[in-house]
């Protein structure tokens, strides 16, 4: 007996070709294609196999034919544009140690300082000739940081590859090691720096540390005077002794103000009464830091589910959120803040002009904005615990964070697409801004805009209509610029999109200091340019030789020269048929911006830059109260409108609910 089996028809290929399959990208195919090779028998095509493939295969390649065209198109638009904008090329190399990591130029525009594979390097800034060095075996420097100590001596701030500091001092051409930050003679024992930075003038120092799991902060107080003496009454004799441009001396020891380590996870407490809590803050001044409280262990477990239970679905439920919380916090970011604001005037004496007062910083994490007073002794234990004088809470995360020239403003770039600008005068930031962001806040910098003569200085130092331009960077490389100032209105404006290609995402964005608005960007793909961040356009490209290409394109080596409106960077030789190795051989380029008429009408001339670094806030407590009070006489009317408008608004919804019930 024979059993009859209902035959499939079937498609069978003389040839593989490579057809995409109906499940491709997601949405390869519709849903008539789908049903169909589920059962063929059951949907009536509009194109009988084999057409219907076929007709697949050249919507295909029409589809793909038309995206290459319509590449093309965009790469020639961008091509006519670039003809519009001036092109200008670099000039003025000078070949570099191999291995250049680092650059950067002294303030007065005297000296170039180079972090090479071999130790350190110092050249001449207008000739670019080599005066002295300071050569190691096995120590590549990757980090430099340059603070003029007085004339014609500087104090050098170094970090390697194997995360050791090292303070060196320049002066007469010749380099000296001043101390080892962390020099232990037990390698395993060794404190890790990951960064060492030095206050403008030199008289503070910071590095961040770790070891065996452990992070924390050190603050360092350098005898600044008593070096510049030691240096000056050094023997001729004694250096001729040295090696060329080098030598170890011993100086003045340096002082360790504090050791601050990573905020404690917040507790019940054992305090009874307000006059213990008092008791417990150093004289009895700081309140609000968090650290002392009347919520004991019970309050707050009954909050915490009271809390819990409210937004139980809001909130996130992944255990290794909290892990990664946990981690988060060991690193810091800190910036030192010169006199102004709310400082308080210890001992009756004012603080000298330019030497901070104190260094903010926040941990990975938090949502808090710590400030650490410099002014105070140190302590007998610098292990001892150091608690924040002045704590400026957040709504949420912060990601990134930038202080301006004169330390008046403190700019967090926060979790959830939020920026705030800190005003140090009030103690109070400026309005939140919420930026369309489709991504976190990798970095931001304040941009100066235009010239401010000296009644406008003090008219800003009132803080009655000071505008402040803020330009933000997102991780997938869109930029935002945004306007704020106190008394007006604050708006948020985007001013570059995510690129579509990653090749040309943005690794820097520098502001210009002696153009004014201008910002300089170089993109993943070796592109120089010039922006006016504040009316969008594009001042010029700068370009490498055709020989040369940006070195390091994802992190660029460059520095500016205020002083000279001078531009260098590091670009290697283009790779031959055979290929070299990068770096192999590089050059330092440089862009002379004042020979460059393009950017006349943004130039700031070098005694007006002076004066806007200068510029900085009242030390004089009554100065201070002073226009504080007149800034609020001159906001009282607006104040008054604004109190008006609320009450209004409170009148109108306390009426709606019997409005409401009438209508019922």
């Amino acid at each position: 007996m024979q059993i009859s089996v209902p035959r499939m028809p079937v498609y069978i290929r003389k040839c593989r070709v490579d057809i995409p399959g109906p499940q491709e990208n997601g949405q390869g195919a519709d849903d008539e294609y789908e049903s169909y090779m589920r059962d063929p028998d059951q949907l009536r095509d509009q194109l009988p196999q084999p057409f219907r493939m076929i007709d697949k295969v050249l919507s295909r390649l029409i589809d793909s034919a038309w995206d290459t065209i319509s590449e093309r198109e965009n790469i020639k638009i961008a091509e006519q544009s670039k003809r519009n904008i001036p092109v200008v090329e670099l000039s003025d190399h000078l070949k570099l140690p191999v291995r250049t990591n680092c650059l950067t130029c002294s303030e007065d525009g005297r000296y170039i300082f180079m972090g090479h594979s071999q130790g350190l390097s110092v050249s001449s800034s207008p000739s670019l000739i080599c005066v002295s060095a300071w050569l190691e075996d096995r120590v590549e420097i990757t980090s430099l940081h340059i603070a003029c100590l007085g004339e014609m001596t500087y104090l050098l701030g170094a970090l390697d590859d194997m995360g050791v500091a090292r303070l060196f001092a320049f002066q007469a051409e010749s380099i000296h090691l001043i101390k080892v930050i962390n020099e232990t003679e037990d390698f395993n024992q060794r404190n890790v720096c990951s960064n060492f930075e030095l206050s403008k003038r030199g008289d503070f120092g910071s590095a961040s540390m770790s070891c065996h799991g452990a992070h924390w902060l050190e603050v360092y107080r350098f005898p600044k005077e008593s070096w510049l003496k030691e240096l000056e009454m050094l023997p001729v004799a004694l250096q001729k002794q040295l090696p060329p441009g080098t030598g170890d001396i011993k100086l003045s020891p340096i002082v360790m103000l504090m050791k601050i380590k990573p905020p404690k996870t917040q507790s019940g407490s054992t305090l009874k009464s307000p006059l213990e809590v008092l008791q417990k803050t150093d004289d009895g001044t700081v309140i609000g830091s968090g650290q002392n409280h009347l919520i004991s262990s019970c309050q707050w477990d009954d909050q915490e589910a009271i809390f819990k239970s409210m937004y139980r679905k809001y909130l996130i439920t992944n255990p290794s959120k909290t892990k990664d919380t946990e981690e988060k916090t060991s690193h810091c970011t800190s910036h030192f803040l010169l006199p102004g604001g709310l400082f308080p005037v210890h001992g009756g004496t004012k603080p000298l002009s330019g030497l901070p007062v104190a260094v903010c910083m926040w941990w990975t994490g938090s949502h808090n904005l710590l400030q650490y007073f410099l002014c105070k002794a140190p302590k007998d234990k610098p292990d001892m615990e150091h608690k924040p004088d002045v704590l400026w809470p957040n709504a949420q995360e912060i990601f990134c964070s930038t202080v301006s020239s004169c330390t008046n403003y403190i700019a967090l770039g926060l979790d959830t697409e939020l920026v705030t600008v800190w005003d140090r005068y009030s103690g109070l930031p400026l309005p939140i801004l919420s930026v369309s962001a489709d991504s976190a806040f990798s970095r931001m910098l304040f941009v100066d805009y235009r010239h401010v003569s000296s009644e406008e200085t003090l008219h800003c130092q009132g803080q009655t209509q000071c505008k402040i331009h803020l330009l933000v960077t997102c991780k997938s490389g869109a930029c935002h610029i945004l306007t704020t100032g106190s008394g007006m209105e604050s708006h948020a404006t985007q001013l570059t999109e995510r690129p579509a290609d990653p090749r040309t995402l943005p690794t820097v964005t520098e502001s210009v200091p002696f153009l004014l608005g201008l910002v300089c960007f170089m993109h993943n793909n070796g592109t120089i340019s010039l922006q006016d961040v504040i009316r969008k356009t594009t001042v010029c490209f700068i370009s490498l030789p055709a020989t040369h290409l940006l070195a390091t394109p994802w992190s660029p080596i460059f520095t500016l020269d205020s002083v000279h409106q001078t531009l260098f960077i590091r670009g290697d030789q283009q790779p031959s048929e055979n290929g070299c190795t990068e770096g192999k051989d590089s050059s330092l380029f440089a862009c002379h911006f004042h020979q460059l008429a393009i950017v006349e009408a943004y130039r700031m001339d070098i005694r007006d830059h002076l004066k806007v670094q200068r510029r900085e806030r009242f030390t004089d407590l009554e100065n201070g109260c002073n226009l504080y009070f007149q800034q609020r006489v001159q906001s009282l009317d607006e104040r008054n409108k604004a109190m008006t408008h609320t009450w209004n608004q409170l009148q109108q919804h306390a009426c709606l609910p019997s409005t409401y019930s009438n209508a019922l």
